[in-house]
């Protein structure tokens, strides 16, 4: 499995689950999915949100994954999931190809996350975000105390293998929306026991108490 492939398996071993055994975040994703779309999963792993969006929302879900046990996987679970590169292949897709694209949990492993981000504007009608919140309250309390990368259960890597090449804060991304021109239509952060921070609190507060958060966008 390459590196970066790995990230969602990896940085996800301490996520919450919910009654179902699903994974909040992914829930909280589906969510966020208009029954019947048409859905492009970005760096799709082994297929498990496609699959919850084919059986829960009665979506069309389609997939690109980089590493090869990952389509494997995708595709053992019956899922039309090709080999591809988020930073590469993107570029290829025409506008408008889907309702919505997906990238869970891998943004901060891209070369370039925001010529990844505008494409996932340009071939989808809107864009749903997740990844980790390099902000939250333990990491920053980690760094203070112990002066050196932090390490937690959703960020298992030491800093010198890591595959995660550009960390971000909610504030950060919340940033670069804007710098690209989008629309936030909806976003959740969620602490550490997987529940919703409110959603009133102003941006501090989530970029301090939520451990990750998922975002809605479309264009402006």
């Amino acid at each position: 499995m390459s590196d970066r492939s790995a990230v969602l398996d990896l940085t996800m071993r301490g996520a919450a689950l919910g009654d179902s055994g699903k994974r909040i975040d992914l829930l909280m994703v589906a969510d966020m999915v208009a029954p019947g779309s048409r859905v492009l999963d970005v760096g799709c792993s082994d297929g498990e949100l496609m699959e919850l969006l084919a059986t829960r929302r009665g979506c069309d879900a389609r997939g690109i994954e980089l590493s090869r046990e990952g389509v494997n996987a995708a595709v053992a679970r019956g899922l039309a999931v090709i080999q591809g590169d988020a930073d590469v292949d993107l570029a290829d897709y025409p506008d408008d190809s889907f309702d919505y694209v997906i990238l869970s949990q891998t943004i901060q492993a891209t070369r370039a996350p925001k010529k990844v981000l505008e494409h996932m504007l340009r071939v989808g009608r809107r864009a749903i975000v997740s990844f980790p919140n390099f902000g939250f309250w333990r990491m920053r309390l980690d760094l203070l105390l112990n002066g050196r990368m932090p390490r937690t259960d959703n960020l298992p890597y030491s800093w010198h293998d890591t595959p995660n090449i550009h960390f971000c804060t909610i504030r950060d991304f919340v940033a670069l929306v804007d710098e690209v021109g989008a629309r936030i239509e909806s976003a959740a952060a969620l602490d550490a026991a997987g529940q919703k921070v409110r959603f009133t609190a102003p941006w501090w507060v989530w970029n301090l108490l939520g451990e990750q958060a998922v975002f809605l966008l479309t264009r402006k």
